[in-house]
């Protein structure tokens, strides 16, 4: 934890937006450089153009390879595309525009020529492709979501409205990567004039009132404070509240590309993850001012609930509570709708799964395994652990195939006003049934050759028979819910569980791990995890 984290950010803390600018024009990324090809992780390409990791190249190749996949796979339909509030955006969509004119293809910006949350995308795809429309719509998000000011993001999404698989992720960034290589020849670019335009925010405000219970949250009156962390949902949140007349308050309605509003993370850094205490220091001040507080990412993709009681709730601990609430009060949905997690999600809400007599939909990491569900609504609700989530709507039809911040935000009040307690109540109630797990990630030190490794261990290679004095019961290597590869590892015992994952950025692997018998066997967890893990890989 860096000494400053959690304290205002300073002027030396802050972007030099002028050159991040001139970097994304003049610098020219060589791809024989591992950190200068394009690389689609779960949530697209990201990097800074200072680092010659997102520039003016990285984004005209990799939308004419997007134009090209999208031909190879019959997709004719509009392309929407829409960008947050870094630095970065801006010229990055500039170009992508230019790009999908050259090559023909219909695209639709904003109408107010306002910031369009990852939502509000995911949204109008699918609100496209449902309307009988005999041509199939996708998407371009440029966002790097919550990480810092200095980063930029590209993401691309399919006529299924939600994350792209890593079929069409990998094609794209070869395709992309072998474009720059060539010097960009194969790109096509024109001036982007006379393109149409679609209204993101009047579209996705409007139909709220058939995912949330609206009227709920009006008659109550509870005081909402909503945060947009100087993201793309700024302009949302006044709409929601005119529309829907709520005693809603925008708690800081500034934008600035620098973040200097911003509270500094657990490493120093400004990153906007309303699901960090950290960085949601300056929000938390606040929260004996309303009943519900929120706070969002910059393409409000990710939430952070914070109540009177509890202060900022640890993410696992909100999708548990959403999952039981919704679950009881959603008559619309089918009986037999899954409740998906991602594995390194919290077992309080399999415990509650079992207790609702629903089905525990368990994938790999990464949001894009809940989209078959959510489409063809097998699945009710789909969470991560990193405060990501969406769900049906009240009907049991899909509402969006990618992370709803907005949403789960509104759901937190409207458990509020009716149930008559915050959500942060009701976790402890949970947990006074279930027990209360104790829940961290941390990081070992790992060399490439031994991240390759993990990446793709088979759980029979794990030779320990218990893990922190209790039987292993179960050694994962692929998802119990898809069969899909975990590209790592799971050990589960009764009372706790490990899980260890490369990491895609640093020399590191991640390991996730949870315990129902209290912090000091956590760390005992911890501890021989790493050494489970180590041994395995042979180090």
């Amino acid at each position: 934890m860096n000494e400053r984290a959690g304290t205002p950010a300073a002027e030396s803390d802050l972007v030099d937006v002028t050159a991040l600018l001139d970097a994304y024009f003049d610098l020219k990324p060589d791809v024989s450089i591992p950190e200068q090809r394009v690389v689609f992780g779960t949530s697209g390409h990201r990097g800074s153009s200072l680092n010659t990791a997102f520039n003016e190249h990285h984004i005209a190749a990799t939308t004419q390879a997007i134009v090209e996949y999208r031909a190879d796979q019959g997709i004719t339909g509009p392309l929407f595309i829409g960008s947050d509030t870094h630095a970065l955006s801006h010229p990055a969509q500039t170009t992508a525009l230019k790009v999908l004119v050259g090559n023909d293809v219909r695209v639709l910006v904003d109408e107010f020529d306002d910031f369009v949350p990852t939502p509000a995308l995911s949204h109008a795809i699918l609100k496209y492709n449902n309307s009988g429309a005999e041509e199939q719509a996708d998407g371009i998000v440029v966002t790097p979501s919550h990480n810092p000011p200095s980063d930029g993001g590209f993401k691309y999404n399919p006529p299924h409205g939600g994350p792209a698989d890593s079929d069409a992720t990998s094609w794209i960034a070869n395709r992309a990567n072998e474009i720059i290589e060539a010097g960009l020849i194969d790109v096509k670019m024109a001036e982007p004039s006379a393109i149409e335009t679609y209204d993101f925010r009047g579209n996705y405000v409007d139909d709220l009132g058939s995912i949330i219970n609206m009227d709920a949250i009006r008659d109550s009156g509870i005081r909402i404070g909503a945060d947009p962390l100087g993201g793309a949902s700024v302009s949302y949140w006044q709409a929601i509240a005119d529309k829907y007349n709520l005693n809603l308050t925008v708690v800081n309605p500034h934008v600035d590309p620098t973040w200097r509003f911003m509270t500094l993370d657990w490493d120093g850094k400004i990153r906007m993850d309303p699901s960090s205490s950290s960085a949601m220091a300056s929000v938390l001040a606040h929260k004996n001012e309303y009943d519900i507080l929120t706070g969002n990412d910059a393409d409000a993709d990710r939430h952070g609930i914070v109540t009177p009681d509890g202060g900022l709730m640890n993410p696992n601990h909100f999708l548990a509570v959403a999952i039981d609430y919704l679950y009881r009060n959603r008559s619309g949905w089918d009986q037999g709708a899954a409740i998906g997690k991602t594995l390194v999600s919290s077992s309080i809400i399999d415990k509650v799964a079992e207790s609702l007599g629903r089905t525990l939909w368990e994938v790999p990491v990464g949001f894009k395994w809940f989209v078959p569900g959510l489409i063809d609504g097998s699945v009710g609700f789909g969470g991560e652990e990193s405060a990501g989530a969406s769900f049906l709507r009240l009907d049991g039809t899909v509402w969006t195939t990618d992370k709803d911040g907005i949403l789960l935000c509104l759901l937190a009040s409207e458990i509020l006003a009716v149930t008559g307690k915050t959500p942060s109540v009701l976790y402890r109630e949970l947990t006074e049934k279930y027990g209360d797990p104790v829940y961290e990630r941390v990081d070992a030190a790992a060399t490439k050759a031994q991240k390759a490794a993990l990446g793709k261990l088979d759980g029979d290679a794990i030779t320990a028979t218990e893990l922190a004095g209790d039987p292993i019961i179960a050694k994962l290597s692929s998802a119990p819910g898809n069969g899909a590869a975990v590209g790592g590892v799971k050990v589960v015992t009764e009372n706790a569980w490990f899980a260890a994952r490369p990491s895609g950025t640093e020399d590191v692997y991640k390991i996730y791990a949870e315990s129902f018998k209290g912090a000091e066997h956590l760390k005992q967890v911890q501890a021989e995890a790493k050494l489970i893990v180590d041994t395995a890989l042979g180090a």
